[in-house]
């Protein structure tokens, strides 16, 4: 079996200029590493775990150190929430979530942990601290605030309608999806969340079905857009459902975000992986940065249309 791993930046509106260069590099840094982990033998968990910890390292995206912020009358700099998940399907089913304030990017030894207790989700002080106890690090949450978000929480929080629902600014995600060697699928899905949301939302991210999925008899999906537009549809399980019924990757991705859109008029996007090795990468959103590696190319782009393919190294 031929590994690949592919990654997205996140659902978005038209990305500026100056954003794009950065933005695409960062997708491409996270897809290589991925790779790389896969070439060298490592599983497909250990691939999306350490793309998407790639992600969040980067702060152009909305994950990790660029953690959108929430609403509060306290200091925001005492407010971020980010959420998390990754799910392998193997033999047995193995998926778990976190949601919460306790921030770390292996979140996967978090999930591997969790694994070996009878529940598949903790949130806030609970996920806290079960994470504290099984020694994954805690980072400071003043790490994860970037000049650009705190800018934009200030915007949102002097629009006047900044209580109502807006797709098309509440898109950013991170995701990778991988099949390695062995012809396992594992996926993995970060984001720090929509702006200026309340205290105690939990979006799709964390939820197994929504945010993403795995099944190595199938294959394995991270999805992204409008949070709770894909928690009312189960995004990525309607999409693998789909394919079982006989669907092409590409019909599958279609019906689903379309099924999204027409139903519950939502935005999105989606990255997807067969048990075969096939891949896609589609979207209803503006754009969606994303790159895919196999058989030591490299594929990537941000707009529909226009992919550009190199050899990796």
């Amino acid at each position: 079996m031929n590994p690949i791993v592919v990654v997205h930046g996140g659902g978005a509106g038209p990305i500026s200029k100056d954003r794009r260069e950065r933005v695409s590099q960062g997708v491409v840094r996270a897809a290589t590493v991925g790779y790389c982990i896969l070439r060298e033998g490592g599983s497909a968990v250990d691939a999306v775990e350490g793309a998407v910890v790639a992600l969040e390292d980067d702060p152009e995206f909305n994950a990790g150190k660029c953690a959108f912020q929430l609403v509060n009358n306290m200091s925001a700099i005492q407010h971020i929430e980010e959420e998390k998940s990754r799910a392998e399907k193997k033999e047995s089913k193995d998926s778990g979530g976190k949601g919460g304030t306790f921030n770390s990017p292996k979140t996967n030894h978090f999930l591997f942990f969790l694994a070996q207790t009878p529940h598949c989700f903790l949130t806030h002080h609970g996920a806290a601290q079960f994470a504290a106890a099984m020694g994954v690090p805690e980072i400071p949450a003043e790490k994860l605030i970037t000049e650009r978000n705190k800018k934009r929480l200030e915007k949102e929080k002097r629009e006047k309608d900044d209580q109502k629902t807006d797709c098309q600014k509440n898109l950013g995600t991170v995701g990778a999806v991988a099949l390695d060697c062995k012809g396992n699928v594992a996926y993995a899905t970060s984001t720090g969340g929509i702006v200026n949301k309340m205290v105690g939302r939990v979006g799709d991210s964390p939820c197994v079905g929504s945010g993403g999925y795995a099944d190595s008899n199938i294959g394995a999906i991270s999805t992204t857009g409008h949070g709770e537009s894909i928690l009312k549809v189960n995004l990525a399980r309607l999409t693998l459902y789909h394919m079982e019924q006989g669907k092409t990757l590409e019909e599958a991705a279609d019906l689903s975000l379309g099924y999204m859109k027409s139903r519950v008029k939502g935005l999105g996007g989606l990255i997807l992986v067969s048990k075969t090795g096939d891949w896609v990468a589609k979207w209803t959103s503006a754009s969606m940065p994303w790159a895919a590696a196999k058989d030591s190319k490299l594929h990537f782009g941000i707009d529909p249309d226009d992919t550009t393919i190199t050899d990796l190294a």
